[in-house]
């Protein structure tokens, strides 16, 4: 299964930033039955059961989360809400130059920390 979740985070990725591994160290590990993506030793994005996931910044979630079909992280369904999270709806990931924004935005959050 964690092919499977690989495999579509490498494909969206791609679509929508050709040239992600070539600007930063990006890296695929498993994380509670899903698959993380890391630049620079840091995650931002997750893949699983639960769709595709992106790390945000606070007032970029706060607009997210008004959208419908934008949903909070979980990995488990009696875990906790992982808060720095949005799980993205289709129609966000099929929007190559709305995700590639996030992209971005998750990429300068995290490397800001």
């Amino acid at each position: 299964m964690k092919d499977l979740y690989l495999r579509k985070v490498e494909k969206i990725l791609k679509q929508a930033y050709p040239d992600l591994a070539c600007k930063y160290r990006l890296e695929f590990k498993n994380v509670f039955g899903a698959v993380g993506g890391y630049v620079n030793d840091r995650i931002f994005i997750s893949c699983g059961r639960f769709g595709v996931a992106l790390r945000l910044p606070p007032e970029t979630l706060d607009k997210l989360f008004n959208e419908k079909g934008v949903k909070h992280l979980k990995y488990f369904p009696k875990g906790h809400i992982k808060k720095e999270y949005a799980v993205i709806p289709k129609r966000i990931l099929d929007d190559t130059d709305r995700f590639k924004k996030l992209l971005n935005s998750s990429i300068s959050f995290l490397l800001s920390l």
